[in-house]
């Protein structure tokens, strides 16, 4: 039996229309029909659902009575595609954010004067750069598949959120003074946890529709 008479069979048996079943997995009753004409294949994310939401067991809807390979390469070659996706969306937020700091270094540098320093400061330290760096953090907390390790992530935006102060009103100062001055610590303390804080609250949000849409499948479940 292909996968697709499978997943009808148990969404038949467990007694819910194809709307109903496309609500409780987050999708569309014409993603759910396709699924089981077998014009497309679910991802291995809706399968697991669906073995929660219909019941039966995953070895039920992959394995019974015939060979599932063409199914398996579909799910390598779709978690190839995922992971390359999520690569592009990483680097292109992390791309986003140095065109951003590197417009702040080049406004300060070819448009401001010596009286606008306070201004500037302001304006990109204070407003500026702790939005865009705590709605990007955001993005990227939300986004479990990057895993842990895009927690460090926060040491490169503090480093940055320093070296904007350092590489323009502080170096505008040691041009005009003479002298050298150390990297500011508390800015990167700054940079770091306005980063951190948007990282946190990423992970949260997305934590909690995760929760939200799994109580829906099994209210839908346990309503049938």
């Amino acid at each position: 039996m292909e996968i697709g008479a499978k997943i009808r069979q148990a969404r038949t048996e467990a007694g819910m229309t194809q709307e109903q079943a496309a609500e409780a997995l987050g999708v569309s009753r014409q993603t759910v029909s396709n699924w089981e004409t077998g014009k497309t294949y679910p991802d291995i994310v809706s399968v697991v659902r669906m073995s929660d939401l219909y019941g039966v067991s995953l070895d039920r809807l992959l394995k019974e009575d015939r060979d599932v390979s063409d199914y398996v390469n579909y799910l390598n070659e779709s978690a190839d595609r995922t992971r390359h996706r999520n690569r592009i969306l990483l680097f292109g937020l992390l791309a986003a954010y140095v065109v951003v700091w590197a417009l702040a270094l080049v406004v300060y540098w070819c448009f401001a004067t010596p009286s606008d320093a306070m201004g500037y400061d302001v304006l990109v330290l204070v407003f500026l750069l702790p939005a865009v760096t705590l709605v990007f953090s955001a993005i990227i907390g939300a986004n479990a598949a990057w895993g842990r390790g895009k927690w460090a992530l926060s040491l490169a935006f503090g480093l940055m959120y320093a070296l904007v102060r350092y590489a323009t009103t502080d170096m505008a100062y040691m041009l005009h003074r003479g002298v050298m001055l150390a990297p500011r610590f508390e800015m990167f303390a700054i940079g770091t946890a306005i980063s951190l804080l948007g990282m946190a609250a990423g992970t949260l949000i997305a934590r909690l529709h995760r929760r939200a849409r799994s109580r829906r499948r099994k209210e839908i479940a346990d309503g049938q």
